[in-house]
Protein backbone atom coordinates (compact mmCIF):
# COMPACT_ATOMS: atom_id res chain seq x y z
CA UNK A 1 0.00 0.00 0.00
CA UNK A 2 2.47 2.06 0.68
CA UNK A 3 4.52 1.58 -2.23
CA UNK A 4 1.76 2.23 -4.35
CA UNK A 5 1.23 5.56 -2.49
CA UNK A 6 4.28 6.35 -2.95
CA UNK A 7 4.30 5.61 -6.98
CA UNK A 8 1.09 7.85 -7.08
CA UNK A 9 2.50 10.55 -5.40
CA UNK A 10 5.81 10.73 -7.76
CA UNK A 11 3.36 10.68 -11.00
CA UNK A 12 1.62 13.71 -9.80
CA UNK A 13 4.97 15.75 -8.85
CA UNK A 14 6.71 14.37 -12.35
CA UNK A 15 3.44 15.47 -13.95
CA UNK A 16 3.43 18.93 -12.35
CA UNK A 17 6.83 19.42 -13.31
CA UNK A 18 6.58 18.82 -16.63
CA UNK A 19 3.54 21.34 -16.63
CA UNK A 20 5.94 24.11 -14.93
CA UNK A 21 8.55 23.35 -17.29
CA UNK A 22 6.50 23.95 -20.31
CA UNK A 23 4.84 26.75 -19.23
CA UNK A 24 5.91 29.80 -21.84
CA UNK A 25 7.48 32.78 -20.71
CA UNK A 26 6.33 36.36 -21.93
CA UNK A 27 8.10 39.52 -21.99
CA UNK A 28 6.49 42.54 -21.52
CA UNK A 29 6.63 43.08 -25.40
CA UNK A 30 4.84 39.87 -25.96
CA UNK A 31 2.17 40.84 -24.00
CA UNK A 32 1.69 44.09 -25.42
CA UNK A 33 2.01 42.84 -28.86
CA UNK A 34 -0.56 40.08 -27.99
CA UNK A 35 -3.29 43.17 -26.69
CA UNK A 36 -2.99 44.79 -29.44
CA UNK A 37 -3.51 42.29 -31.87
CA UNK A 38 -6.56 41.09 -29.74
CA UNK A 39 -8.16 43.16 -27.07
CA UNK A 40 -11.67 44.02 -28.50
CA UNK A 41 -11.69 47.86 -27.36
CA UNK A 42 -8.91 48.26 -30.17
CA UNK A 43 -11.05 46.25 -32.74
CA UNK A 44 -13.84 48.45 -32.13
CA UNK A 45 -11.57 51.66 -32.64
CA UNK A 46 -10.28 50.23 -35.92
CA UNK A 47 -13.66 49.21 -37.13
CA UNK A 48 -14.13 53.35 -36.52
CA UNK A 49 -11.68 54.11 -38.62
CA UNK A 50 -12.66 51.86 -41.29
CA UNK A 51 -16.10 53.37 -40.75
CA UNK A 52 -14.40 56.49 -41.29
CA UNK A 53 -12.50 55.48 -44.53
CA UNK A 54 -16.09 54.40 -46.34
CA UNK A 55 -16.99 58.28 -45.33
CA UNK A 56 -13.79 59.12 -47.19
CA UNK A 57 -14.86 57.28 -50.33
CA UNK A 58 -18.85 58.38 -49.91
CA UNK A 59 -17.60 62.20 -49.91
CA UNK A 60 -15.13 61.46 -53.12
CA UNK A 61 -18.10 59.40 -54.98
CA UNK A 62 -20.73 62.12 -54.72
CA UNK A 63 -18.83 64.16 -57.44
CA UNK A 64 -19.91 61.43 -60.01
CA UNK A 65 -23.18 61.52 -61.91
CA UNK A 66 -25.72 59.15 -60.94
CA UNK A 67 -27.24 56.80 -63.08
CA UNK A 68 -30.48 54.56 -62.50
CA UNK A 69 -32.85 52.54 -64.62
CA UNK A 70 -37.05 51.38 -64.20
CA UNK A 71 -39.09 48.77 -65.29
CA UNK A 72 -42.92 49.12 -64.66
CA UNK A 73 -45.29 46.65 -65.80
CA UNK A 74 -49.54 47.12 -65.72
CA UNK A 75 -52.55 45.61 -66.66
CA UNK A 76 -55.76 47.02 -67.62
CA UNK A 77 -59.33 45.11 -67.93
CA UNK A 78 -62.26 46.97 -69.24
CA UNK A 79 -62.64 50.35 -70.30
CA UNK A 80 -59.53 51.71 -70.18
CA UNK A 81 -56.81 54.19 -72.03
CA UNK A 82 -54.70 52.73 -74.47
CA UNK A 83 -51.52 54.03 -76.60
CA UNK A 84 -53.26 56.67 -78.61
CA UNK A 85 -54.70 57.94 -75.27
CA UNK A 86 -58.13 56.68 -76.81
CA UNK A 87 -60.89 54.92 -74.05
CA UNK A 88 -61.48 51.26 -75.32
CA UNK A 89 -63.36 48.30 -73.68
CA UNK A 90 -60.23 45.55 -74.11
CA UNK A 91 -57.98 43.99 -71.56
CA UNK A 92 -54.29 45.31 -72.09
CA UNK A 93 -50.53 45.30 -70.54
CA UNK A 94 -47.87 47.93 -70.65
CA UNK A 95 -44.29 47.59 -69.73
CA UNK A 96 -42.39 51.05 -69.18
CA UNK A 97 -38.70 51.72 -68.94
CA UNK A 98 -36.32 54.37 -68.18
CA UNK A 99 -32.94 55.86 -67.56
CA UNK A 100 -31.96 59.11 -65.76
CA UNK A 101 -28.76 60.45 -64.59
CA UNK A 102 -27.91 63.65 -62.47
CA UNK A 103 -24.49 65.48 -62.19
CA UNK A 104 -23.84 68.25 -59.50
CA UNK A 105 -22.35 70.71 -61.09
CA UNK A 106 -22.15 73.23 -58.75
CA UNK A 107 -23.86 73.51 -55.09
CA UNK A 108 -21.79 76.14 -53.25
CA UNK A 109 -18.76 74.08 -52.81
CA UNK A 110 -20.53 71.59 -50.31
CA UNK A 111 -19.37 68.68 -52.05
CA UNK A 112 -15.08 69.66 -52.21
CA UNK A 113 -16.19 70.93 -47.79
CA UNK A 114 -17.52 67.52 -47.64
CA UNK A 115 -14.85 65.39 -48.87
CA UNK A 116 -12.07 67.71 -46.84
CA UNK A 117 -14.36 67.18 -43.20
CA UNK A 118 -14.17 63.43 -43.91
CA UNK A 119 -10.56 63.14 -44.28
CA UNK A 120 -10.20 65.38 -41.08
CA UNK A 121 -12.65 62.56 -39.49
CA UNK A 122 -10.18 60.02 -40.36
CA UNK A 123 -7.38 61.48 -39.38
CA UNK A 124 -9.34 61.87 -35.69
CA UNK A 125 -10.15 58.74 -36.06
CA UNK A 126 -6.71 57.03 -36.79
CA UNK A 127 -5.36 59.53 -33.55
CA UNK A 128 -8.23 57.57 -31.73
CA UNK A 129 -6.97 54.21 -31.91
CA UNK A 130 -3.68 55.02 -31.29
CA UNK A 131 -4.49 56.55 -28.01
CA UNK A 132 -6.52 53.47 -27.28
CA UNK A 133 -3.43 51.49 -27.61
CA UNK A 134 -1.43 53.88 -26.16
CA UNK A 135 -4.15 53.10 -22.80
CA UNK A 136 -3.80 49.41 -23.22
CA UNK A 137 0.43 49.73 -23.47
CA UNK A 138 0.48 51.68 -20.47
CA UNK A 139 -2.28 49.46 -18.35
CA UNK A 140 -0.15 46.37 -19.45
CA UNK A 141 2.92 47.73 -18.07
CA UNK A 142 1.18 48.66 -14.83
CA UNK A 143 0.03 44.99 -14.19
CA UNK A 144 3.19 43.54 -15.68
CA UNK A 145 5.43 45.92 -12.93
CA UNK A 146 2.69 45.05 -10.25
CA UNK A 147 3.32 40.86 -10.87
CA UNK A 148 7.12 41.88 -10.39
CA UNK A 149 6.36 43.76 -7.06
CA UNK A 150 4.70 41.47 -5.52
CA UNK A 151 6.35 38.45 -6.76
CA UNK A 152 9.76 40.24 -4.81
CA UNK A 153 7.40 40.82 -1.57
CA UNK A 154 7.22 36.82 -1.55
CA UNK A 155 10.91 36.77 -1.85
CA UNK A 156 11.29 38.62 0.84
CA UNK A 157 8.39 37.08 3.17
CA UNK A 158 10.13 33.33 2.13
CA UNK A 159 13.40 34.15 3.07
CA UNK A 160 12.00 35.86 6.44
CA UNK A 161 10.55 32.19 7.41
CA UNK A 162 14.00 30.79 6.73
CA UNK A 163 15.03 33.02 8.89
CA UNK A 164 12.89 32.53 11.64
CA UNK A 165 12.71 28.45 11.09
CA UNK A 166 16.83 28.78 11.83
CA UNK A 167 16.08 30.86 15.09
CA UNK A 168 13.63 28.52 16.27
CA UNK A 169 16.30 25.61 15.99
CA UNK A 170 18.62 28.05 17.65
CA UNK A 171 16.27 28.28 20.20
CA UNK A 172 15.61 24.44 20.87
CA UNK A 173 19.14 24.59 21.72
CA UNK A 174 18.62 27.49 24.17
CA UNK A 175 16.37 26.07 25.68
CA UNK A 176 17.62 22.63 26.02
CA UNK A 177 20.94 24.06 27.47
CA UNK A 178 18.75 26.31 30.48
CA UNK A 179 19.67 29.95 28.56
CA UNK A 180 16.00 30.43 27.32
CA UNK A 181 12.60 30.01 28.91
CA UNK A 182 9.93 27.86 27.23
CA UNK A 183 8.14 30.77 26.02
CA UNK A 184 10.48 32.21 24.18
CA UNK A 185 10.36 29.13 21.57
CA UNK A 186 6.03 29.96 21.44
CA UNK A 187 6.70 33.29 20.67
CA UNK A 188 9.00 33.19 17.96
CA UNK A 189 6.27 30.12 16.35
CA UNK A 190 4.25 32.35 16.67
CA UNK A 191 5.96 34.48 14.71
CA UNK A 192 6.55 31.73 12.21
CA UNK A 193 2.83 31.12 11.87
CA UNK A 194 2.05 35.09 11.15
CA UNK A 195 4.89 35.08 8.60
CA UNK A 196 3.68 32.00 7.05
CA UNK A 197 -0.03 33.63 6.44
CA UNK A 198 1.70 36.98 5.27
CA UNK A 199 3.49 34.66 2.56
CA UNK A 200 -0.10 33.32 1.39
CA UNK A 201 -1.33 36.46 1.22
CA UNK A 202 1.37 37.71 -0.47
CA UNK A 203 1.49 34.81 -2.84
CA UNK A 204 -1.70 35.48 -3.55
CA UNK A 205 -1.22 38.96 -4.51
CA UNK A 206 1.02 37.21 -7.48
CA UNK A 207 -1.77 35.14 -8.43
CA UNK A 208 -4.72 38.13 -8.45
CA UNK A 209 -1.75 40.50 -10.45
CA UNK A 210 -1.43 37.68 -12.97
CA UNK A 211 -4.93 37.60 -13.51
CA UNK A 212 -5.33 40.99 -14.31
CA UNK A 213 -3.02 41.04 -16.54
CA UNK A 214 -4.69 38.10 -17.73
CA UNK A 215 -8.00 39.52 -18.54
CA UNK A 216 -6.26 42.94 -19.93
CA UNK A 217 -4.81 40.75 -22.87
CA UNK A 218 -8.46 38.77 -22.74
CA UNK A 219 -6.22 35.99 -22.14
CA UNK A 220 -8.50 32.80 -20.83
CA UNK A 221 -6.47 31.14 -17.36
CA UNK A 222 -5.89 27.91 -19.27
CA UNK A 223 -3.64 29.70 -21.39
CA UNK A 224 -1.52 30.96 -18.66
CA UNK A 225 2.26 31.59 -19.00
CA UNK A 226 5.08 33.47 -16.45
CA UNK A 227 6.11 36.61 -17.06
CA UNK A 228 9.62 37.03 -18.00
CA UNK A 229 12.00 38.70 -15.64
CA UNK A 230 13.35 41.68 -17.10
CA UNK A 231 16.79 43.42 -16.27
CA UNK A 232 15.50 46.73 -14.60
CA UNK A 233 16.94 50.48 -14.57
CA UNK A 234 19.27 50.77 -11.71
CA UNK A 235 18.03 53.99 -9.39
CA UNK A 236 20.63 56.08 -8.38
CA UNK A 237 20.48 59.00 -5.99
CA UNK A 238 21.90 61.37 -8.79
CA UNK A 239 19.10 60.49 -11.62
CA UNK A 240 18.16 63.11 -13.63
CA UNK A 241 14.22 63.46 -14.58
CA UNK A 242 12.87 65.90 -17.30
CA UNK A 243 11.49 68.46 -15.78
CA UNK A 244 7.20 68.31 -16.96
CA UNK A 245 7.21 71.43 -18.43
CA UNK A 246 9.44 70.34 -21.07
CA UNK A 247 7.39 66.97 -21.06
CA UNK A 248 4.28 68.79 -21.72
CA UNK A 249 5.59 70.96 -24.39
CA UNK A 250 7.01 67.48 -26.54
CA UNK A 251 3.91 65.70 -25.38
CA UNK A 252 1.13 68.60 -26.59
CA UNK A 253 2.96 67.90 -31.19
CA UNK A 254 2.99 64.21 -29.98
CA UNK A 255 0.01 62.51 -28.02
CA UNK A 256 -2.90 61.30 -30.56
CA UNK A 257 -5.55 62.57 -28.10
CA UNK A 258 -4.46 65.88 -28.33
CA UNK A 259 -4.48 65.25 -32.13
CA UNK A 260 -7.37 64.46 -32.45
CA UNK A 261 -8.82 67.00 -30.39
CA UNK A 262 -7.42 69.37 -32.51
CA UNK A 263 -8.32 67.91 -35.90
CA UNK A 264 -11.82 67.75 -34.56
CA UNK A 265 -11.65 71.19 -34.49
CA UNK A 266 -10.80 71.64 -38.05
CA UNK A 267 -13.71 69.39 -38.80
CA UNK A 268 -16.15 71.72 -37.29
CA UNK A 269 -14.65 74.81 -39.54
CA UNK A 270 -15.20 72.53 -42.60
CA UNK A 271 -18.86 72.00 -41.50
CA UNK A 272 -19.43 75.54 -41.07
CA UNK A 273 -18.14 76.12 -44.13
CA UNK A 274 -20.61 73.39 -45.50
CA UNK A 275 -23.44 75.72 -43.73
CA UNK A 276 -22.30 78.81 -45.40
CA UNK A 277 -22.66 77.13 -49.15
CA UNK A 278 -26.45 76.10 -48.52
CA UNK A 279 -26.56 79.98 -49.06
CA UNK A 280 -25.83 79.62 -53.01
CA UNK A 281 -27.34 78.19 -55.48
CA UNK A 282 -26.89 74.83 -57.28
CA UNK A 283 -26.65 74.03 -60.67
CA UNK A 284 -26.96 70.29 -62.09
CA UNK A 285 -27.49 68.58 -64.95
CA UNK A 286 -29.41 66.13 -65.93
CA UNK A 287 -30.52 62.99 -68.41
CA UNK A 288 -33.40 60.75 -69.03
CA UNK A 289 -34.48 58.29 -71.57
CA UNK A 290 -37.73 56.72 -71.46
CA UNK A 291 -39.72 53.86 -73.79
CA UNK A 292 -43.29 51.55 -73.30
CA UNK A 293 -44.59 48.73 -74.58
CA UNK A 294 -47.98 48.37 -75.43
CA UNK A 295 -50.13 44.93 -75.72
CA UNK A 296 -53.81 44.66 -76.62
CA UNK A 297 -55.05 41.56 -75.51
CA UNK A 298 -57.29 41.15 -78.62
CA UNK A 299 -56.84 39.35 -81.73
CA UNK A 300 -58.65 41.57 -83.74
CA UNK A 301 -56.42 44.31 -83.19
CA UNK A 302 -53.16 44.66 -85.02
CA UNK A 303 -50.64 46.20 -83.47
CA UNK A 304 -46.45 46.86 -83.94
CA UNK A 305 -44.49 44.04 -82.65
CA UNK A 306 -41.90 44.96 -79.53
CA UNK A 307 -38.90 46.36 -81.54
CA UNK A 308 -41.02 48.63 -83.96
CA UNK A 309 -42.64 50.05 -80.56
CA UNK A 310 -39.64 50.52 -78.87
CA UNK A 311 -38.19 52.65 -81.88
CA UNK A 312 -41.64 55.06 -81.83
CA UNK A 313 -42.05 55.41 -78.45
CA UNK A 314 -38.61 56.37 -77.24
CA UNK A 315 -37.67 59.36 -75.82
CA UNK A 316 -34.95 61.30 -74.36
CA UNK A 317 -33.87 64.27 -73.34
CA UNK A 318 -31.31 66.69 -71.10
CA UNK A 319 -31.36 69.83 -68.91
CA UNK A 320 -29.97 72.17 -66.64
CA UNK A 321 -31.50 72.90 -63.26
CA UNK A 322 -30.93 76.21 -61.33
CA UNK A 323 -31.82 75.84 -57.49
CA UNK A 324 -31.55 79.78 -55.84
CA UNK A 325 -32.50 79.26 -52.23
CA UNK A 326 -34.82 82.41 -51.28
CA UNK A 327 -35.77 81.49 -48.14
CA UNK A 328 -36.44 78.18 -46.27
CA UNK A 329 -37.46 79.11 -42.72
CA UNK A 330 -34.19 80.27 -41.57
CA UNK A 331 -32.51 76.74 -41.87
CA UNK A 332 -29.48 78.18 -43.38
CA UNK A 333 -28.67 80.68 -40.98
CA UNK A 334 -29.63 78.51 -37.95
CA UNK A 335 -27.33 75.30 -39.36
CA UNK A 336 -24.69 78.61 -40.02
CA UNK A 337 -24.68 79.14 -35.92
CA UNK A 338 -25.23 75.58 -35.02
CA UNK A 339 -21.29 75.22 -36.91
CA UNK A 340 -20.19 77.86 -35.16
CA UNK A 341 -21.27 77.13 -31.77
CA UNK A 342 -19.87 73.79 -32.39
CA UNK A 343 -16.69 75.00 -33.49
CA UNK A 344 -16.38 76.71 -29.93
CA UNK A 345 -17.55 73.63 -28.17
CA UNK A 346 -14.59 71.73 -29.90
CA UNK A 347 -12.38 73.98 -28.96
CA UNK A 348 -13.00 73.69 -25.36
CA UNK A 349 -12.79 70.15 -25.60
CA UNK A 350 -9.51 70.56 -27.18
CA UNK A 351 -8.73 72.85 -23.81
CA UNK A 352 -10.01 70.49 -21.55
CA UNK A 353 -7.82 67.83 -23.40
CA UNK A 354 -4.45 69.72 -22.93
CA UNK A 355 -5.54 70.48 -19.34
CA UNK A 356 -6.02 66.37 -19.05
CA UNK A 357 -2.40 66.08 -20.22
CA UNK A 358 -0.60 68.26 -18.16
CA UNK A 359 -2.18 67.13 -15.30
CA UNK A 360 -1.28 64.01 -15.97
CA UNK A 361 2.19 64.59 -16.85
CA UNK A 362 2.47 66.51 -13.77
CA UNK A 363 1.22 63.97 -11.96
CA UNK A 364 3.33 61.11 -12.93
CA UNK A 365 5.92 64.34 -12.16
CA UNK A 366 5.71 64.71 -9.00
CA UNK A 367 4.68 61.25 -8.32
CA UNK A 368 7.97 59.79 -9.38
CA UNK A 369 9.81 62.60 -7.80
CA UNK A 370 8.49 60.84 -4.52
CA UNK A 371 8.89 57.98 -5.51
CA UNK A 372 13.07 58.36 -5.78
CA UNK A 373 13.19 60.26 -2.92
CA UNK A 374 11.61 57.75 -1.01
CA UNK A 375 13.67 55.19 -2.50
CA UNK A 376 16.70 57.05 -1.63
CA UNK A 377 15.59 57.18 1.70
CA UNK A 378 14.21 53.48 2.07
CA UNK A 379 17.64 52.25 1.15
CA UNK A 380 19.28 53.77 4.11
CA UNK A 381 16.44 52.82 6.56
CA UNK A 382 16.84 49.17 5.26
CA UNK A 383 21.09 49.53 5.50
CA UNK A 384 20.39 50.44 8.93
CA UNK A 385 17.58 48.65 10.05
CA UNK A 386 19.37 45.53 8.64
CA UNK A 387 22.51 46.10 10.79
CA UNK A 388 20.02 46.59 13.96
CA UNK A 389 17.97 43.46 13.48
CA UNK A 390 22.01 41.81 13.17
CA UNK A 391 22.32 43.83 16.41
CA UNK A 392 18.84 42.38 18.08
CA UNK A 393 19.37 39.26 17.26
CA UNK A 394 22.95 38.51 18.48
CA UNK A 395 21.70 40.12 21.67
CA UNK A 396 18.87 37.33 21.40
CA UNK A 397 21.33 34.29 21.02
CA UNK A 398 22.72 35.08 24.08
CA UNK A 399 19.64 36.05 26.28
CA UNK A 400 20.21 39.86 26.68
CA UNK A 401 16.81 40.71 24.56
CA UNK A 402 13.49 38.88 24.70
CA UNK A 403 11.71 37.28 21.60
CA UNK A 404 8.92 40.43 21.41
CA UNK A 405 12.04 42.87 20.82
CA UNK A 406 13.74 40.19 18.70
CA UNK A 407 10.24 39.80 16.49
CA UNK A 408 9.81 43.88 16.36
CA UNK A 409 13.64 44.47 14.88
CA UNK A 410 12.57 41.60 12.60
CA UNK A 411 9.09 43.35 11.62
CA UNK A 412 11.09 46.78 11.38
CA UNK A 413 13.13 45.11 8.46
CA UNK A 414 10.67 43.87 6.44
CA UNK A 415 8.61 46.70 6.85
CA UNK A 416 11.48 48.64 5.59
CA UNK A 417 12.25 46.20 2.78
CA UNK A 418 8.43 46.44 1.43
CA UNK A 419 8.83 50.52 1.52
CA UNK A 420 11.98 49.77 -0.47
CA UNK A 421 10.28 47.70 -3.17
CA UNK A 422 7.20 50.06 -3.38
CA UNK A 423 9.04 53.01 -4.20
CA UNK A 424 11.15 51.27 -6.59
CA UNK A 425 8.61 50.41 -8.55
CA UNK A 426 6.40 53.55 -8.13
CA UNK A 427 9.48 55.51 -9.74
CA UNK A 428 10.39 52.76 -12.43
CA UNK A 429 6.36 53.16 -13.33
CA UNK A 430 6.11 56.40 -13.47
CA UNK A 431 9.22 57.45 -14.78
CA UNK A 432 8.07 55.26 -17.95
CA UNK A 433 5.12 57.61 -17.90
CA UNK A 434 7.18 60.48 -18.15
CA UNK A 435 9.43 58.73 -21.10
CA UNK A 436 6.22 57.74 -22.74
CA UNK A 437 5.02 61.38 -22.88
CA UNK A 438 8.04 61.87 -24.38
CA UNK A 439 7.93 59.51 -27.39
CA UNK A 440 9.88 56.54 -25.66
CA UNK A 441 8.23 53.35 -25.92
CA UNK A 442 7.81 51.41 -23.24
CA UNK A 443 10.39 49.14 -22.74
CA UNK A 444 11.71 46.70 -19.84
Amino acid sequence: MNRIVFLFTAILLIGTAGISTAQEEWSLQKCVDYALENNIQIKRQELNADYSRNQVSQAKSDRLPNLNAGVSNSFSFGRSLNNDNVYENVNSTQLNGSLSSNLTLFNGFILQNTIEQSRLDLQAAIQDLQKTRDDIILNIAAAYLEILFAEELSLIAEAQIEVTRQQIDRTKKLIEAGSLARGALLEIEAQLAREELQLVNDQNRVQLAYLNLYQLLELPVEKSFKIKEPVLPEIKANVTMSNSFDVFKNAVNLRPEIKAAQLRVESARQQLEIAKGNQYPSLSFGANYNNQYYNIMSSDFQQLSFGEQLKSNSRYGFGFNLNIPVFNRFQVQNGISNAKLQITDYQYQLQNTRNALRQDIEQAYTNALAALNRYISSEKAVESTREAFRYTEEKFNVGMVNTVEYNQSKNNLTIAQSELLQAKYEYIFRAKILDFYNGVPIEL
